[in-house]
């Protein structure tokens, strides 16, 4: 449970980095649209129950490992853009996915 809600605090995080970065083409196999469909399920304010099903077939054509390398820099990120960490680290475990064994 702790790597699927390390995974998704980064996912999110990175979902803001993106969206900030003007022409930014993709990181981990995610473009920055597709980052986008999951931010509204990790809301601070009026957040989405559960993730779309575009959030979540973005999140099962992602390079997971890729985004487990990045998590160390969700936290800033999290706070900056009003990101609940509990929702965020819920998104992974809502799509079904399952995290590598080496994201810890």
């Amino acid at each position: 449970m702790a790597k699927a809600q390390a995974l998704a605090a980064l996912l999110l995080a990175m979902v803001v980095a993106l969206a900030a970065m003007e022409g930014a083409h993709a990181i981990c196999g995610m473009a920055n649209e597709d980052f986008k469909l999951c931010q509204a399920a990790a809301s601070v304010n009026d957040p989405t129950d559960s993730p779309s099903a575009e959030c979540c077939a973005a999140l099962g054509k992602a390079d997971l490992g890729c985004i487990c390398r990045y998590r160390g820099v969700a936290g800033i990120w999290m706070r900056i853009y009003h990101i609940d960490p509990s929702r965020a680290m819920a998104l992974p475990g809502k799509c079904g996915l399952t995290m590598p064994s080496n994201c810890s």
